[in-house]
């Protein structure tokens, strides 16, 4: 009897063993070898953080990965019929730069607990809000400890600058099934956002180009030649225009908005210079890092603020 007894409790001590492995994930974060995923991180077994897929490429890798769902925190609209040509469901759960909110979070959990897998989770270029939603998931299911989940944003190079987004991990605690099981998500593949992220969406879209173009020399990339530097630089001075004239920028504080005039000033005036070709890269390049400057004063001045913080004021 005392040998069976040494030998069933071994039993159970080795399938316990088992079932801990197969319910706790890696949790060394590491890059992904994707061509067409810019920023791919491994988080657990069924997490993955990364940028917007590269089209087509973007989604057949995902594909490759044996990624069975697909989870956008980015404000723009995510691109459902190419996901479904490769057998991937679309999940629309935006959130902002200043962290992410107690309810988005419960969403982004839910997510990866019950919808199939392996998930990817992807923000524009997938090194600030992905890697923040992916870990602070993933720690909200006992997946990854506060350390761990901060390894990620490590690894993906977020900007410490985002103070929302540590603050967001640095609080995540492991929820409770009841919650997950009561919390109610209907996990749509799009979602409307305000106007005011959509259109900041489209700002971001467009001095992205703008990058590719001062870095090829203020032409067209080589590998974009599509891009037309001056219809870009009219495009954004117009996004400033449109963010102008509603109620939602003129009720703001005035430094913000004489920064958003200031930008359109300089964007007009970059349109302009490229599209006459009589002013100097330099001078180019001065212009656009003043739009760049304003951007990044404005973000950590009116965006970046953590959630927590601006519930205080």
């Amino acid at each position: 009897m005392k040998r069976f007894s040494i030998a069933a409790g071994l039993s159970c001590l080795m399938l316990a063993f088992a079932s801990a492995a197969e319910t706790k994930a890696p949790q060394q974060p590491k890059k992904l070898e994707a061509k067409a995923l810019p920023n791919a991180i491994h988080l657990t077994e069924k997490v993955i953080s990364g940028g917007q897929p590269a089209g087509e490429a973007g989604f057949a890798e995902l594909e490759k990965l044996g990624v069975k769902t697909v989870v956008s925190v980015d404000g723009a609209k995510p691109d459902v019929a190419t996901a479904k040509k490769h057998g991937l469901r679309y999940v629309h759960l935006p959130h902002g730069y200043d962290g992410v909110p107690n309810e988005r979070l419960l969403d982004l959990a839910k997510a990866v607990r019950d919808l199939p897998g392996p998930v990817y989770i992807h923000c524009h270029h997938g090194k600030h809000r992905s890697p923040a939603a992916a870990a602070a998931a993933c720690e909200s299911l006992g997946l990854l400890t506060t350390d761990e989940a901060l390894a990620v944003l490590k690894l993906a190079g977020t900007n410490p600058g985002y103070r929302g987004l540590f603050r967001t991990i640095e609080e995540a605690k492991p929820q409770a099934a009841k919650t997950l099981d009561e919390w109610r998500s209907d996990f749509l593949e799009t979602v409307d956002v305000p106007p005011m992220a959509e259109a900041m969406v489209g700002v971001e879209h467009t001095h992205d180009h703008l990058k590719q173009v001062a870095a090829a020399g203020w032409k067209a990339p080589p590998d974009h030649p599509d891009i037309d530097p001056p219809h870009e630089a009219l495009l954004l001075m117009e996004h400033f225009t449109e963010l102008l004239r509603t109620d939602k920028v003129n009720g703001q504080a005035k430094a913000f908005v004489e920064i958003m005039r200031r930008s359109e000033a300089d964007a007009a005036a970059l349109e302009q210079a490229l599209r006459n070709g009589d002013v100097a890269p330099k001078e180019l390049t001065a212009i656009f890092d003043r739009i760049t400057a304003d951007c990044a004063a404005c973000h950590t001045t009116f965006r970046d603020v953590p959630i927590q913080e601006k519930g205080e004021k």
